[in-house]
């Protein structure tokens, strides 16, 4: 890794010329680097949250004054809630995965001395853009250098102090492995996202770490294809069959372990039948827990029909929800919830108003968990779970470099595989495509699947 004040058009040449040295390496080369990023890491640690801590400081000082919002601030702090050892332990997983690159996924006898293989290749060269959450550039480093990809990336203001600590870490632990300089650039110029954006021909995938308005600028302004999601607008289905135990932890679990994730509840749907059965365990978990809920008339009128909240029972709040509400990422303690007759019309809210990124039933009905999550068109869709499950971690797949609500190429949270793409390599013996076809006189293809 290197950080560079070059231009974006040099720094992206570099990367491109990088990768095809680095897309050769073999697995153990490409491990050892990940082995001497994690002891670099360590050994710096106490470095590292000193410079994170001043970023900190002017970032909660901003968010003071309106200059910068409290989610920003959240995601900034690498060591909260076990970050720190999560971005280490990501790296030791990613390390013991299997190697990506190389792999055959199709065998084809075209003819007698005519084999075709499908293997696995990097893409190529990555530019990830990220707000706050300084983890990223180990993440993203671990996950390029085991795919096989070059990464070029730009950090925001808000985390200079930090990226600038891991990133010098990072750089002085790959000088001793074969991984080359220009692999891993962190782009320290400011003002060059637009220069970066329009370097189709040297970059091949953008990834956007941040807010909705970051991913929707880079969407709106390049012409490189681009992984991730907008906002993360999840929601859950509050069915009659749920248990109300089951329910009120899941959507606790979802809404508060931690709110300025996109991965967070932002609404709840309750089907009419169990405004007076589950609903009001989940209710009042939720408001013990102080969130504040924003509800349409049929779910307020229960909560105040049970005497749910009476002044100074709870620290959450109960308010009247406006439309804007329900295509509202909040990450925060609010939380937008509705009432809705039956499944196919909490289907199609979520298809509706949510950003397809993951969903949750909660229901003791398998046939309508099946119709749900069939139903719903979302990259994660989850039966009586959290939607905090949607993680490349918690998948097994050591890290992510992101979340992608895409339909084309990886969905969810994007690992490995990912980061991959394919090439088919034939091996003839002097063949030629014209003996080939229908015609008299010639060849037919055998068209045989061969075992892998």
């Amino acid at each position: 890794m290197s950080l560079t004040n070059a231009t974006p058009e040099d720094a992206a040449f570099a990367a491109k010329s990088a990768s095809h040295v680095l897309a050769t390496l073999p697995a153990s080369a490409r491990n050892d680097a990940l082995t001497a990023i994690h002891a670099a890491l360590v050994e710096a640690k106490d470095e590292i949250l000193a410079a994170n801590a001043r970023d900190l400081e002017l970032a909660r000082k901003a968010a003071a004054d309106g200059q910068l919002k409290d989610s920003l601030v959240s995601r900034l702090d690498l060591g909260k809630k076990g970050k720190w050892e999560d971005m280490l332990k990501g790296i030791l997983d990613v390390r013991g995965l299997e190697d990506p690159v190389g792999k055959v996924t199709l065998r084809t006898k075209l003819d007698d001395g005519l084999e075709l293989e499908r293997v696995t290749a990097p893409i190529g060269v990555l530019l990830i853009i990220f707000e706050a959450r300084p983890e990223v550039i180990a993440n993203i480093a671990s996950l390029a250098i085991k795919s096989g990809n070059a990464a070029i990336l730009k950090g925001g203001k808000e985390s200079t102090e930090s990226f600038v600590a891991i990133s010098r870490t990072i750089s002085a632990a790959l000088s001793g492995t074969r991984v080359p300089n220009g692999a891993v650039q962190l782009v320290t110029t400011r003002d060059v996202i637009p220069q970066l954006l329009a370097l189709d021909r040297h970059i091949d995938l953008v990834i956007p770490r941040g807010s909705n308005e970051l991913v929707r600028y880079i969407k709106s302004n390049t012409k490189i294809p681009v992984l991730g999601h907008a906002d993360g607008i999840c929601a859950a289905y509050l069915e009659e069959s749920a248990d109300p135990k089951m329910a009120a932890d899941v959507v606790l679990d979802s809404k508060t372990s931690y709110p300025a994730a996109c991965n967070a509840l932002e609404t709840l749907l309750v089907q009419e039948g169990a405004l007076y059965t589950a609903f009001p365990a989940v209710a009042k978990a939720l408001l013990a827990a102080g969130v504040e809920l924003r509800c349409d008339g049929r779910s307020k009128g229960a909560i105040e029909t049970l005497h749910l909240v009476r002044d100074g029972d709870y620290p959450g709040t109960v308010k009247d929800a406006q439309e804007v509400d329900y295509d509202t990422e909040h990450l925060s303690l609010v939380l937008a919830v509705k009432t809705v007759r039956e499944l196919e019309e909490a289907v199609d809210h979520i298809n509706r108003h949510g950003s397809h990124h993951t969903d949750v039933i909660l229901t003791s009905s398998k046939e309508q968990a099946e119709q749900f999550m069939s139903a719903v068109d979302s990259a994660g869709v989850y039966w009586n779970a959290s939607t905090r499950f949607a993680d490349g971690m918690r998948y097994g797949f050591g890290t992510e470099v992101g979340i992608s609500t895409n339909k084309i190429h990886a969905r969810g949270p994007v690992g490995l595989e990912g980061l991959m793409i394919y090439k088919y390599k034939l091996r003839g013996a002097g063949q030629r495509s014209l003996d080939y076809g229908e015609g008299e006189g010639q060849k037919r293809y055998k068209h045989e699947s061969l075992p892998l």
